[in-house]
């Protein structure tokens, strides 16, 4: 199993001149990816800036959005956003989508949380029309250089639908940040809907978790407050969920290793680069 990093786009406030350091380090220790967390309504930085910043920065890591809320972004704009990000670094990124369901993150107008999943599939379309450098309807040009190729799709869920919008659609699936024992279900339905759609291969499965080395309190904290909109049962349980010290990270990265995880992102719960080193230590 490899083990990536996040990049603490999402911490309140973050210091955002942080994001190269960080994944100019992230890239030094050996991690496998860098990974982004997706939201509008909230104080930190865009997940896609982010990215393009840690590409800038770096020449060999990969980049992954764990997730990127698709629904929110008009389709054609989102498409050249990730085709350009993965041209700058050289083919490095794989977009993990997600639908969304904080109503204050759709805040372009007629994107509204409402029939997200249709508007998914639809726009999955629009992508990939516009990686094969097709020309939209009322352009004059294609949206993306010559030789552009298609990035790979990650679908993130734990419903049926989510399932089979890998299988139908995706190079894989993204788990939710929560303990392995809730995501091992979601990783056999993606495995089941993978071969019921006679794909060749499989699916690459991913998982996420929340840790902290330094501060474990102040962490759990901010892992708090970022999921406090979706109610104190549901910020309580995530926030429980950080792994917190080396002996509960390896612990974690041996549980979404028994269930087949191909990768694990370890997601930082502070901008402290120094958090970095400390958890490669660990897991390393």
């Amino acid at each position: 199993m490899k083990i990536g990093i996040g990049i603490p786009n999402q911490i309140r406030d973050v210091r955002a001149d942080v994001i190269p350091e960080w994944a100019r380090r992230a890239e030094d220790a050996g991690f496998s990816s860098l990974g982004s967390v997706g939201r509008v309504a909230y104080p930190g930085v865009m997940d896609t800036v982010a990215l393009a910043a840690a590409a800038g920065a770096t020449s060999r890591i990969g980049l992954i959005s764990n997730v990127l809320l698709g629904p929110v972004w008009p389709a054609l704009l989102l498409a050249k956003e990730a085709q350009s990000i993965d041209g700058v670094s050289g083919g490095r990124l794989t977009l993990g989508i997600g639908l969304g369901g904080r109503p204050d993150d759709f805040v372009v107008d007629g994107l509204g949380p409402r029939g997200t999943g249709k508007r998914l599939d639809r726009d999955i379309e629009t992508y990939k029309s516009v990686w094969r450098g097709e020309t939209p309807d009322g352009c004059d040009n294609p949206l993306a250089p010559r030789g552009s190729r298609e990035v790979p799709l990650l679908f993130g869920g734990m419903v049926q639908a989510s399932y089979n919008r890998v299988a139908r659609s995706g190079r894989g699936y993204i788990g939710a940040s929560v303990p392995a024992h809730m995501i091992a279900g979601a990783f056999d339905g993606v495995r089941t809907a993978w071969k019921e759609a006679g794909r060749d291969g499989s699916p690459y499965l991913v998982a996420i978790a929340y840790y902290a080395v330094a501060d474990i309190e102040g962490g759990r904290a901010n892992v708090y407050d970022y999921y406090s909109t979706a109610g104190a049962d549901t910020a309580g349980f995530i926030t429980s969920a950080v792994s917190g010290g080396a002996d509960v990270i390896k612990r974690t990265v041996s549980e979404f290793e028994a269930i087949g995880a191909d990768e694990l992102i370890l997601n930082p719960t502070s901008d402290d680069v120094d958090e970095i080193q400390r958890v490669a230590e660990i897991v390393l």
